[in-house]
C-alpha cells in the first residue's frame, strides 16, 4: 500500500509513518491547531466553561445511527465507550450553566461508512450544552462560532490552506451572509426534486446530505426532524406533535453535516415515555433517570465535529486525513 499511496485521493489511510510524515497531514493538523485555539478562545470570550468529559460509562447515546456501541469490563461491570456524552453534558448543567467539551467519541461505524469520506470509529466533537437555551439561541451560538473559526484560519494559516489546494475566497464566503435554512420536509422535498429517494420520516440520509451540500452556497441548518429519527433526549414540540425541536447543519461543496443538536427533554415522565417509545429499556439509564427525577435544567446543545469541521476548511477528500490517528470503519490500525 505504501508504495502506490496518493496522499491526494482520500483513499483509505496509508501506515501510520508514512501518515504522519506526509505534508497533506501534518498541513490538516496545524489548521486542526488553530481549530482548537479559536473554539477555545471564542467560548471562553462567551462564558462556556470547558469540562474533561468521560471516555467510558454504564450507559451512552442510543440514538446514534447504525453504529454499535462497544463495551468493557469496569471491575466485573458492562460499561459503554461513549458514543456521545449527551447524558453528561446535561449532567455538568448542574455546575454551570455554558459548558463545552472536545470530546472523544468511539463509534463502531458500519464497516460500508468507510467510502462515505465523512466517517470515523474514533473521532473528536465540539460539545456545547446551554441552560434554559432554545434551538435559535444555540444554533446562533453555532453559526458564530464556525464563523470565528473561518475567519481565525484565514487570518493564521493561510498557506497550509493554500499548500492543501483550499481555494480561500470560496472559504471566505461562509463570513458573508448569514447561514440558510429549511426544514426537514423542505429537505425532503428538494431531495425528491433532484431524483433522490429520501424517506420523510426518516434522517436524511448520507447521500443526501451530500447531494443538498452540493447544491448550497453557504452553510444552512436543516430544522424538525421527524419523532422517531433521533434519539429520545431530543424535545418533541408542544405545538407540533411528532416534530423534534432539532437541527442539523450542513457545510456547502459537498461536505455535508458540521453539527446535530435540539432542545433536550428534561422532564422525567417525558423522558421515560420517549425511551419506551423507542425501545430502550428505563433501567439501563437508572443513574440518569434519578438525576432527572432530582431536577435537571431545561437545556439546548449541539456537537460539531471536529474532523468533518477541519476537512471543510482544507477542502481535503476524506477525513481519516485530518485526523493523526485514523481508525476508519472496518479497517483495524493501531
Amino acid at each position: 500500500m505504501n508504495d502506490t499511496y496518493d496522499e491526494n485521493e482520500g483513499a483509505l489511510p496509508p501506515a501510520l509513518p508514512v501518515h504522519l510524515a506526509s505534508p497533506t497531514t501534518q498541513r490538516a493538523l496545524r489548521v486542526q491547531h488553530q481549530v482548537l485555539i479559536a473554539t477555545r478562545a471564542f467560548l471562553g470570550a462567551e462564558g462556556f466553561v470547558e469540562l474533561l468529559p468521560p471516555v467510558i460509562g454504564p450507559v451512552t447515546d442510543p440514538g446514534v445511527r447504525g453504529s454499535k456501541q462497544l463495551d468493557v469490563d469496569y471491575y466485573g461491570h458492562r460499561y459503554k465507550l461513549m458514543t456521545s456524552g449527551i447524558f453528561y453534558k446535561q449532567a455538568s448543567l448542574l455546575a454551570f450553566d455554558k459548558i463545552f467539551y472536545i470530546a472523544p467519541n468511539v463509534r463502531a461505524e458500519p464497516v460500508e461508512t468507510c467510502s462515505t469520506r465523512r466517517h470515523l470509529a474514533e473521532f473528536h466533537q465540539i460539545d456545547i450544552e446551554v441552560a434554559g437555551a432554545t434551538r435559535t439561541q444555540v444554533q446562533a451560538v453555532a453559526e458564530r462560532l464556525l464563523t470565528h473559526v473561518v475567519g481565525h484560519v484565514l487570518a493564521t494559516v493561510p498557506d497550509e490552506l493554500t499548500g492543501l489546494g483550499r481555494d480561500l475566497a470560496v472559504l471566505a464566503e461562509v463570513l458573508d451572509e448569514p447561514f440558510g435554512r429549511t426544514t426537514h420536509a423542505g429537505a425532503v422535498a428538494q431531495l425528491h426534486g433532484l431524483g433522490h429517494p429520501q424517506s420523510p420520516d426518516a434522517e436524511i440520509d448520507w447521500e443526501g446530505e451530500e447531494l443538498l451540500s452540493h447544491k448550497a452556497g453557504q452553510p444552512f441548518f436543516i430544522d424538525d426532524y421527524p419523532k422517531g429519527s433521533r434519539g429520545f433526549y431530543d424535545r418533541e414540540s408542544t405545538t407540533e406533535p411528532g416534530v423534534l425541536r432539532n437541527f442539523d447543519l450542513i457545510a456547502p461543496g459537498g461536505f455535508g453535516e458540521l453539527v446535530s443538536g435540539s432542545e433536550r427533554e428534561s422532564e422525567y415522565a417525558r423522558i421515560v415515555t420517549r425511551m419506551r417509545e423507542t425501545g430502550e429499556n428505563p433501567a439501563k439509564y437508572a443513574w440518569y433517570l434519578d438525576m432527572v427525577r432530582a431536577g435537571i435544567p431545561a437545556s439546548a446543545g449541539f456537537g460539531m465535529g471536529l474532523e468533518r469541521l477541519v476537512r471543510f476548511l482544507t477542502g481535503l477528500d476524506s477525513v481519516w486525513q485530518v485526523n493523526a490517528y485514523p481508525k476508519v470503519p472496518g479497517l483495524v490500525s493501531p
